[in-house]
């Protein structure tokens, strides 16, 4: 299937790890310039060993204004835009403190905003254009462990609904996309962690998880990050044209619910 990628501009935002890699990967993979990028310099470079096609990178921290401005200065139109960049904590709701809060919203929320805000006229003008914010199952089913990236993750299901509903048959199209619990970066150094801690193995902490605080899982295994970038990178396609102001799960079925 050719998904008509071939010579669109993707940036993809948060990428050097994980689930962000993972789709700035397969967006090159099927002919798309990309736009890796990250905090650091080194962690950038390093990304871009491991996307094979025409990716560049831009060094910019978009949890800041400054940061978008730096962005902004350096990528001047883009056809596809995947707001990844995303934070997440285990932390009591009770122990986080007003600056947490806004830590995580401008992370994980702003930030998204204001690099739509930048790119969408362009989209806008040439009537066809792509913005997907990765979001989580944890916008739906807010976690007791990390409320506040739970409600981050509700707001950019909101957003990415919001902003769609302002551009109507303008052949752009705003979606969200939820992952389940994934084997990202962050999430294995976790696992590896309480391995460790526990004298158990890492598959059976990965078990434990899913029994203890995941049970709805229908697939009972954290999803690899290429399998939340296959479905990323459809809804930045030609193809996914008719999905648009939708929350697309990609959860492994932990989400509850027949619709």
């Amino acid at each position: 299937m050719d998904l008509g990628l071939k010579g669109k501009r993707a940036l993809v935002t948060g990428s050097t790890a994980g689930i962000g890699l993972a789709i700035a990967k397969e967006l090159a993979a099927e002919g798309a310039t990309v736009w890796v990028n990250g905090r650091t310099q080194a962690r950038v470079d390093e990304a871009l060993t491991q996307v094979k096609g025409d990716a560049k990178g831009v060094v910019a921290d978009l949890a800041t204004a400054e940061g978008a401005k730096k962005l902004f200065t350096e990528v001047k139109d883009i056809d596809i835009l995947v707001n990844n960049l995303g934070i997440f904590e285990n932390k009591p709701f009770l122990e986080i403190e007003d600056s947490e809060w806004l830590r995580f919203l401008e992370t994980n929320v702003l930030s998204g905003a204001r690099v739509t805000r930048q790119y969408l006229p362009g989209m806008l003008e040439r009537k066809w254009g792509r913005v997907l914010f990765i979001s989580s199952e944890s916008g739906i089913h807010i976690p007791n462990e990390m409320v506040h990236y739970g409600v981050t993750k509700a707001a950019q299901i909101a957003l990415a609904r919001g902003i769609a509903e302002t551009i109507p048959g303008s052949g752009v199209t705003v979606n969200s996309l939820l992952p389940g619990p994934t084997e990202t970066e962050g999430v294995t150094a976790i696992i590896q962690k309480m391995a460790k801690e526990k004298g158990i193995s890492e598959e059976q902490v990965e078990r434990e998880f899913i029994r203890d605080v995941r049970p709805t899982s229908l697939n009972k295994r954290l999803a690899k990050v290429e399998e939340v970038a296959a479905m990323a990178v459809y809804l930045c396609s030609e193809r996914a044209s008719a999905t648009n102001g939708a929350p697309v799960r990609v959860d492994g079925g932990v989400v509850k619910t027949a619709y």
